[in-house]
């Protein structure tokens, strides 16, 4: 769908989504707008339908959405393939919490919009024009100015990103927080185990990242921490361990700063990543430079990694950005998080391999993970290294995020 159509035909779109066969949300998925950034590596798979839900109890698994921020936010919800949750978009009252469930061949994002004003029924904006002249009804991460999104969310944006089904067999999951089209809102990502035993043995500091960009709303450094509900004292995650609040209030300043960099940034803090600024091919890694050894990191890259080591930073930053675990569980996307961002891969990596190729957490795994030495270790470099090309050093690992991208384009 195109970016220009107007807001009014999209609210249509939308209204229709409401008395339209299931089947048929497959071709609204097949028109999901995505930045060129990220069409290589996030297309539904051919095999999963994109259906918009919500999918049968027996098939589904639990997908959570909180708001830990002061504010009030309206949560966006899309479906690249596998069955989604039956909603596109809501609000969310501060300290709030949304329970929906998606398949278990779910792939999708969530993203947080804020600054809303939707006309009664939320199909347009409050205002003829809404707030910016085009019809957008959120300042940040608006969707076509309507409630429940068909479309992702407009740059710039923090999006929690998963395929549920990933690996062969479908037996992995792959997840990971993209600062690819920008920021604007803290987000993290809390794995659910459930009741399988299995998973049930999985450390929570090794799959519960979060990404903290915003000045005030971080703890000071520290290299570990429990952060809330999503951790405990056995087992702390691992911090970004030296950005203080007053270096994240200015972080991007001077690569592309939202909307002035003379203004003072307010609680929420959006910034455009260089791709969604310019639409450069150099920037997005598109078409020539839709290469590896061609794209590398910029300047934006670069100070994103500093602040949220575990998050993608541009497009080509999969080996330090993606998260693989065995699927089976569920997951809480929590929208300003409590804690630091997180460097759990970098900290973490063996046992991350190890856990991917064993299926399980082994007695070693669990008991690494409890080590304040590893994490300490961990924190010695910033993370913004491995944006500049470190990769993980392992051949085996090499092997599994090329899984992750024929798995995707597959």
């Amino acid at each position: 769908m195109s970016a220009r159509k107007s807001s009014a035909a999209k609210a249509l779109c939308t209204l229709a989504l409401h008395f339209m066969p299931q089947r048929a949300f497959a071709a609204f998925a097949s028109d999901f707008e995505l930045h060129p950034a990220n069409l290589r590596r996030r297309s539904g798979s051919p095999d999963r339908p994109a259906v918009w839900g919500p999918p049968r109890k027996r098939d589904s698994v639990p997908l959570i959405v909180s708001n830990n921020c002061g504010e009030t936010i309206w949560p966006g919800v899309g479906t690249q393939a596998g069955t989604g949750p039956g909603i596109g978009g809501f609000e969310l009252d501060s300290g709030s919490s949304k329970d929906m469930t998606v398949g278990g061949d779910w792939q999708g994002r969530v993203w947080g919009r804020t600054n809303c004003s939707f006309a009664p029924g939320g199909l347009s904006a409050s205002n003829l024009n809404g707030n910016n002249g085009g019809g957008a009804a959120c300042g940040t991460g608006d969707c076509g100015g309507v409630l429940n999104c068909v479309n992702t969310g407009a740059t710039p944006v923090s999006l929690a990103e998963f395929d549920l089904a990933g690996g062969v067999g479908g037996s992995q999951v792959f997840y990971d927080i993209s600062l690819v089209d920008g920021y604007n809102i803290p987000i993290g990502i809390v794995f659910i185990p459930g009741d399988n035993p299995a998973l049930q043995d999985i450390p929570p500091n090794l799959t519960n990242c979060a990404c903290i960009a915003t000045a005030g709303l971080v703890l000071p450094p520290a290299p570990s921490g429990e952060m809330g509900n999503s951790t405990n004292s056995s087992y702390p995650i691992p911090y970004e361990p030296t950005q203080t609040s007053d270096q994240i209030a200015s972080w991007c300043d001077g690569v592309y700063p939202y909307p002035d960099a003379n203004i003072q940034r307010p609680i929420f803090d959006p910034c455009y990543s260089e791709c969604s600024k310019t639409n450069a091919p150099s920037d997005c890694c598109t078409g020539h430079y839709n290469d590896p050894n061609i794209c590398k990191p910029n300047d934006y890259s670069t100070s994103a990694k500093k602040i949220c080591p575990d998050a993608y930073s541009f497009a080509f930053d999969d080996q330090t950005s993606t998260f693989i675990i065995p699927s089976g569980g569920g997951w809480e996307v929590t929208f300003c998080p409590t804690g630091r961002s997180t460097n759990i891969l970098k900290t973490f990596k063996p046992q991350l391999e190890a856990l991917s190729q064993a299926g399980h957490a082994t007695k070693q795994i669990k008991t690494d993970a409890m080590k304040v030495t590893i994490i300490m270790e961990g924190g010695k470099e910033n993370g913004a290294d491995r944006s500049r090309g470190e990769g993980f050093g392992s051949a085996s690992w090499g092997a599994l995020v090329v899984v992750v991208a024929l798995a995707v384009l597959l």
